[in-house]
């Protein structure tokens, strides 16, 4: 990752979901972790959109994996995040941490 390129919001919400839900990283289960946790609504389209954008740049991988639940059929996706991806993932939280740095009276004002 170049020094001036950080990942945007949703990039780290999908990274950190994925991480969260560790051997249970399937598309539907990290969809919901980012809707449940950020509650925030993600539209299917732009979910796999970021997928496929971060597979490319190294920043996830998959696995086919056979589902435990019943009711689904097929093999499904498993992704990891690839230590690109924690590299990028870092990155973008220690320039967040420096920006921040000294704001805690203004961001925690009420």
């Amino acid at each position: 990752m170049s020094p001036n390129q950080f990942l945007g919001e949703f990039e780290q919400m999908v990274l950190l979901a994925i991480l969260q839900r560790r051997d249970e990283a399937f598309a539907l289960e990290v969809r919901r972790e980012i809707e449940s946790r950020a509650e925030r609504t993600v539209s299917r389209g732009a979910f796999y959109t970021t997928l496929q954008r971060m597979e490319e740049k190294g920043y996830v991988a998959w696995s086919e994996d056979e589902p435990t639940d019943r009711h689904r059929s097929g093999m499904l996706r498993r992704y990891e995040v690839t230590a690109e991806g924690l590299g990028a993932l870092r990155a973008s939280r220690d320039a967040f941490r420096a920006l921040s740095r000294g704001l805690d009276d203004v961001l925690e004002a009420s």
